[in-house]
């Protein structure tokens, strides 16, 4: 039987055994609802409250700009549509062509509701142009929403003078850090975005929570319209168990940090280099000097994508094509067209996604079978002479 070769954390991380025992006593011991008057569901909040203040040091924010949501997906559409209904019809709308589709999706759904959209170029290593964004930015208030660091290619965007930039102008930002959080250090006190985007199941936490931290003073519209949770800003009852599941996923992440950034790093580029010294006419795709430390997306020219993928997945190797929001689509992913890589490489990108569990065996696994499996396409490829 074939090994488990999970290389595919961007799409989603496994429940850390920690963050799964904090959680546990929220199903059958403290289940009553935080919200409730008397004691025993009262009890609830205090520990919604701990896990606020824990996600909140993880990013160096106050614990009252923490707004908990169902994903990361709710996070970046609370904050699109939020901002936008506060800036009204006259605002214009600034994203990038390499976004992902949470962000895409509601900035093109206020294109077609007459909204000036821009969505900004990047250079072949999925860079973006900063003087676009500065030109983008002339002619009245702005909501700018830029991806932190990109969840296909791992292309680390300089937040801090985009941040500069769009506050020099007065305009508002938001930046979707969902695959940044946990992985890089984040300070929202040096780095003045107004609104920022995470989602649990990218640091080991579980999939159905996230949180939008709002800037104190922002303008924001109630994206979810109910009760008083969240100070008013997203009715619901809470999610107690995968919130407290958060909060220890944040603790976690503030002790791995400095492993995250050496040791899965360093097994990333053994894996590159690895590919690279065994599969001619591959190249790697994105920022390599300005990358998130758990990322490889390498092309493999001349074959399908898809295929490579179905030949790991046979020989317990997980890996991605693209965003797994749109993963099943045939069509080669939006982020390496934008990016302009050749047409002979466009189909065949591979995304490795590493994990605080990725180990050298894990590495070495792969490098033993994923050359011969490239081999074995090529030669039934029609493009290769």
């Amino acid at each position: 039987m074939n090994p488990l070769i999970y290389l595919d954390n961007n799409a989603t991380t496994r429940v850390a055994p920690e963050v799964k025992e904090a959680m546990l006593p929220f199903f059958d011991e403290l289940w009553g609802n935080p919200s409730s008057m008397h004691n025993f569901g009262g009890q609830v909040m205090r520990y919604v409250e701990e896990a606020r203040e824990k996600i909140a040091a993880l990013i160096n924010a106050d614990p009252s700009e923490i707004v908990f949501t169902s994903c990361g997906t709710e996070s970046n559409n609370a904050a699109i549509y939020g901002v936008a209904e506060i800036l009204g019809d006259g605002a214009k709308i600034i994203t990038s062509r390499v976004e992902h589709p949470a962000v895409l999706g509601p900035c093109r759904h206020f294109r077609q509701h007459g909204y000036d959209v821009v969505e900004l170029p990047v250079d072949g290593v999925g860079q973006l142009d900063l003087a676009a964004l500065r030109e983008a930015l002339y002619g009245g208030p702005s909501l700018v929403s830029l991806m932190w660091a990109n969840n296909e290619t791992g292309t680390i965007f300089p937040i801090s003078e985009i941040a500069e930039i769009v506050k020099s102008v007065g305009g508002v930002l938001h930046t979707d850090a969902v695959q940044a959080v946990g992985k890089l250090p984040i300070d929202v006190q040096k780095i003045p975005v107004d609104l920022l985007s995470l989602s649990g199941h990218k640091l080991y936490a579980p999939k159905g929570i996230g949180v939008l931290y709002v800037r104190r003073g922002t303008r924001l519209q109630t994206f979810l319209i109910g009760g008083h949770q969240e100070n008013g800003r997203r009715g619901g009852t809470e999610n107690v168990p995968y919130i407290v599941g958060l909060g220890k996923a944040a603790e976690l992440a503030m002790a791995g940090i400095a492993e995250e950034e050496h040791r899965v790093a360093a097994l990333r580029d053994k894996l590159e280099a690895g590919l690279l010294a065994t599969c001619p006419d591959s190249r790697v795709n994105g920022d390599r000097r300005n990358r998130l430390p758990n990322t490889l997306n390498i092309s493999f020219e001349y074959i399908e994508g898809e295929a490579i993928l179905y030949h790991m997945s046979d020989l317990g190797i997980c890996a991605a094509s693209g965003s797994a929001c749109s993963s099943g689509s045939l069509e080669p992913s939006h982020v390496i067209r934008a990016m302009g890589v050749p047409f002979t490489a466009v189909h065949g990108s591979i995304r490795f996604s590493l994990s605080r569990y990725t180990t050298d065996a894990d590495i070495d696994y792969v490098l033993k079978h994923l050359p011969a499996i490239i081999a074995k396409l090529r030669a039934m490829s029609p493009f290769v002479n």
